[in-house]
């Protein structure tokens, strides 16, 4: 069995190079399966855990990618690995001036 959950993408950048990277950190964290589609192009299902992989999806702001854990704790690790996408993958969201900025 394997938990899945859908998330849009809001950073400025998408998925791409920094944010990107510090996704596959947080995926290859996780002892089970993780695995990420973009759902707005239509793309094959690939490793979370393989930057080039991820950098493939061609993820950009305001995309939507599904996010699916297969293994140990994968309900909790999906649940990360959502909120991680939807709070910006440490970039401020597209429209939000970075922190000290105004």
């Amino acid at each position: 069995m394997s938990a899945a959950i859908e998330v849009d993408v809001h950073n400025p950048s998408g998925l791409h190079a920094r944010p990107a990277a510090v996704f596959v950190r947080a995926a290859s964290a996780i002892a089970a399966d993780v695995r990420v589609t973009n759902l707005t192009t239509g793309s094959a299902e690939v490793s979370a855990k393989s930057i080039l992989a991820v950098l493939s999806l061609g993820v950009s702001t305001g995309h939507r990618i599904r996010l699916s854990v297969d293994g140990d704790g994968e309900a909790d690790a999906v649940r990360s690995l959502a909120d991680l996408v939807a709070g910006g993958l440490g970039e401020a969201s597209a429209g939000e001036a970075p922190a000290g900025e105004a």
